[in-house]
């Protein structure tokens, strides 16, 4: 794998790399059956008016999800997580880099749109930089649980 592309792109470790191949695998093949109902329906008129561009970006978004959430829903992401103690470290580091990305963010957006002059104008962008830092924090806690549970499974057999 190492004289491919693709292997820029995935993690080093044989066993995680392995994961994540098996990953883009299964979504290339369900992204290519959807794609080809599309044609199908779209040929037939079936699908009504639609728009191709929001399609293909469905598409896209669609492989990315699929890719991510098979990803942290597999348990392989903190390999060294097997005590206790390693769990509450990760925990709380999860927990200050989801701070951090909701602090950063606040500052992009008060960067691009300039600062609110109201409190209406600042809810919007505040609460959307909230919910993707939440956002951010359930994924990589999810990754963190099943990575630990997985990883006392191992150590057990």
């Amino acid at each position: 794998m190492e004289n491919s592309w693709l292997s820029k792109f995935l993690p080093k470790d044989e066993y995680r790399e392995k994961r994540m191949l098996y990953f883009i695998a299964e979504s290339a093949i369900i992204l290519a059956t959807l794609l080809f109902l599309f044609v199908l329906l779209n040929n037939y008129s079936l699908y009504g008016s639609s728009n191709t561009g929001t399609l293909a970006l469905l598409s896209l978004g669609f492989i990315v999800a699929y890719i991510l959430l098979r990803y942290i829903l597999s348990g392989i992401e903190y390999t060294e997580v097997t005590s206790e103690k390693r769990y509450s470290k990760e925990k709380k580091a999860i927990i200050n880099r989801s701070f951090i990305f909701l602090i950063l963010l606040i500052i992009a957006y008060a960067l691009i749109d300039g600062i609110p002059s109201d409190i209406t104008e600042i809810f919007i962008p505040l609460s959307s930089a909230f919910f993707i830092a939440l956002f951010m924090y359930f994924v990589s806690y999810t990754s963190l649980k099943r990575s630990f549970k997985k990883n006392k499974d191992i150590l057990d057999d």
